[in-house]
């Protein structure tokens, strides 16, 4: 993992990017990339880069050329069949000077074009300058693993894989919240690319390559979910081998290309225990493997943890979570998501990172994906006994089977019957359409908008950003099986925005770790997508192929235990005695007037429900509390409060490339 970042002239009278403004960049990402930064600049662009070395630690430093120096290339992350794509290449008569998967970019462009993304099997967000023919080519990884966003300005297009970067390099780009991500977050979790947080400023869609050249602008997608119609064909068993096979190549690959050590994370749960298995299998020498603890035994998943952690004879590493903690990082978790988030999931983890840096460890394996890609999450099976319901709506016997979702949450939706069968049998004559099971978990975010300041929810109830993203799926999806639909709507709104970047990217790269994902490996996806859905979700079994897969893994108490998402004390962190003084600083009247998305009075009301610990107080109030903060903080920290004065920071070793006078 890195950090990316560039300026390139749209206009031919726009002014050539200065080292300074590349600098400012580059040092704004520096706990991306602490091991080297270095920046390239001609007459017409600038690519600047912080780099994380993990592949080729002596010769892979960036901003790096092809042979005659025409095509420069600041890549974020890793393309791990680089090896397989180096040899092909040099069969072709490609010359390397490296053994970096960089430098495979480079060459892979010169050959195949835009088809080159469709070669690799990796995580990343790159910037490829073709100086010869003035063309910038902007690329994002399938699912949006690594981050890069783009804002123009005066003739200019600024690029970065963080926000923080753009304002780094230009103190006059407009900074205000934007309505519509607002309104996207208080739905989905997260905004949708390529919608951003900040007005003007765009997130690269994942799976999409844009190029620019000469004023005009075109997007390629490289990568687009599929659900075929010509299933897998084989038995449950055959699946199960088929399975194990992609996963377990998927894993050695992760595990063993890179030139330092690699870790993995333990939950606790069956995905984090079948990596680490294959892990373990993959490696002979040091393995470290880590884990968080809560002290509020509602998230506390220790017992497993430790049994799985004997199974691996791992080197152990574990951080202990209290409320208070996660309420004392929680402002240095938004600087980093740089976006709303109305869970605190994303500050232990923030604590996890922090714990592998200081063990050494550069590089983690998670279970991420699995639940998206196999069918594990609760609301998979929410859709499917609605679905069933609808049939019968009418049924009394059908709804009872809504008891069993969410027996993990304190306060569960369907702890009162009465309760349930009416929230949940909403609208359930829109059965067919698209979105039905994801619509309860919207409908419920969007109940935040309440606390909105008037212009501003007169503003968002205009907005249908529920619509907009239907208008936005692909032809195909109409005819993909209910559950392939709910799938993908998931990896295009909770995976890719929340999981992989606010809980993902954004907490390991806080203390420079690189995370990596084989659940989410290519051939794993497909073949998890060609799966009969029975092989996924067996009736209202969870993940079916994958238990099996356990049996030869995993320690049957793992297997055995009801499903426990990865979750953190929310609204109540907050509400310690004595609080942080930012949250008082935050929630105060001038500082709700000053960002002027909240109302103040009906903030206020809701902070006092919530430290009188009222029985009334719902998941709605308790993702309002934690989404209203992290408002608050963002707008603190992004635009009323931050320091708009530049200086190009001290970076130890700044290469400048420069090869054209400027």
């Amino acid at each position: 993992m890195c950090g990316v970042a560039g300026i390139v002239c749209l206009w031919d009278d726009a002014s050539a990017p200065s080292l300074e403004e590349l600098g400012c960049m580059v040092g704004a990402l520096a706990h991306r990339g602490p091991d080297a930064f270095g920046v390239y600049r001609d007459q017409h662009a600038g690519l600047g880069h912080a780099r994380l070395s993990i592949i080729d630690l002596e010769r892979g430093q960036q901003p790096l050329a092809n042979e005659d120096e025409t095509l420069w290339v600041s890549f974020n992350g890793e393309i791990f069949n680089y090896i397989e794509l180096r040899e092909e290449l040099m069969a072709l008569g490609h010359r390397f000077r490296t053994a970096s998967d960089t430098e495979v970019i480079v060459h892979a462009w010169e050959e195949w074009g835009t088809s080159a993304f469709q070669r690799f099997n990796g995580q990343y967000a790159l910037a490829l300058w073709d100086m010869a023919h003035r063309r910038l080519v902007l690329a994002r990884d399938p699912l949006g693993i690594q981050p890069l966003y783009l804002r123009e300005h005066r003739g200019r297009l600024y690029f970065a894989s963080e926000i923080k970067a753009l304002f780094a390099a230009e103190p006059s780009l407009p900074r205000e919240l934007d309505p519509r991500g607002l309104a996207q977050c208080f739905t989905f979790w997260s905004v949708v690319p390529p919608q951003g947080v900040f007005a003007g400023i765009e997130e690269l869609r994942p799976g999409t390559a844009r190029i620019y050249q000469r004023g005009l602008v075109c997007d390629f997608v490289h990568y687009q979910p599929r659900y075929p119609s010509a299933r897998f064909g084989g038995s449950i068993e055959d699946a199960t081998s088929a399975v194990r096979d992609e996963l377990e190549r998927a894993t050695r690959l992760r595990m063993l290309r890179a030139d330092v050590p690699v870790g993995c994370y333990v939950s606790g749960g069956l995905d984090s225990a079948l990596v680490a298995s294959l892990a373990r299998a993959a490696t002979g020498g040091r393995f470290a493997t880590f884990s968080l603890r809560f002290e509020d035994a509602e998230y506390d998943e220790t017992p497993y943890q430790r049994l799985m952690v004997r199974e691996l004879a791992s080197e152990h590493h574990e951080v202990m979570v209290s409320r208070r903690d996660i309420a004392e990082v929680f402002p240095e978790v938004i600087e980093h998501t740089e976006r709303p988030v109305l869970r605190t999931a994303a500050a232990p983890l923030f604590l996890l990172s922090r714990l592998v840096r200081r063990a050494g460890i550069k590089v983690v394996l998670t279970g991420e994906g699995a639940d998206e890609m196999f069918a594990g999450y609760d609301l998979f099976r929410e859709g499917k006994v609605r679905r069933f319901w609808a049939r019968q709506p009418h049924s009394r016997t059908r709804p009872l089977l809504l008891a069993r979702l969410y027996p993990y949450l304190a306060r569960s939706p369907v702890a009162q019957r009465a309760l349930a069968q009416r929230f949940f049998g909403r609208d359930l004559a829109r059965h067919a359409e698209p979105g039905f099971a994801h619509a309860t978990r919207w409908h419920s975010t969007a109940s935040l908008q309440r606390l909105l300041a008037a212009d501003l929810r007169d503003h968002i109830e205009g907005l249908d950003v529920v619509r907009d993203l239907r208008d936005s799926l692909p032809l195909e999806f109409t005819s993909w099986t209910p559950l392939a639909q709910d799938q993908y709507l998931e990896l295009r709104t909770l995976l890719s925005g929340y999981l992989l970047s606010s809980q993902g990217d954004r907490m390991l790269m806080a203390h420079s770790v690189e995370g990596r994902f084989p659940f989410l490996d290519p051939e794993v996806m497909a073949l998890a997508n060609a799966l009969p859905d029975a092989y996924k979700l067996r009736v209202l079994e969870e993940k079916y192929v994958l238990k099996r897969l356990g049996r030869a893994l995993v320690p049957p108490a793992i297997l055995a235990r009801k499903k426990q998402p990865y979750r953190a004390p929310d609204a109540l962190a907050f509400a310690t005695d004595p609080e942080p003084e930012w949250i008082a600083d935050m929630l105060s009247e001038p500082a709700l007037k000053r960002c002027g998305v909240f109302e103040p009075r009906a903030v206020q009301a809701l902070w006092r429900k919530c430290r009188s610990q009222s029985a009334t107080f719902s998941n709605a109030d308790n993702m309002a509390i934690t989404g209203v903060l992290s408002v608050q903080l963002l707008h603190h920290l992004f635009i009323h409060g931050a320091n708009r004065k530049r200086g190009m920071p001290e970076l130890r070793t700044l290469v400048d490339r420069t090869r054209h006078p400027l």
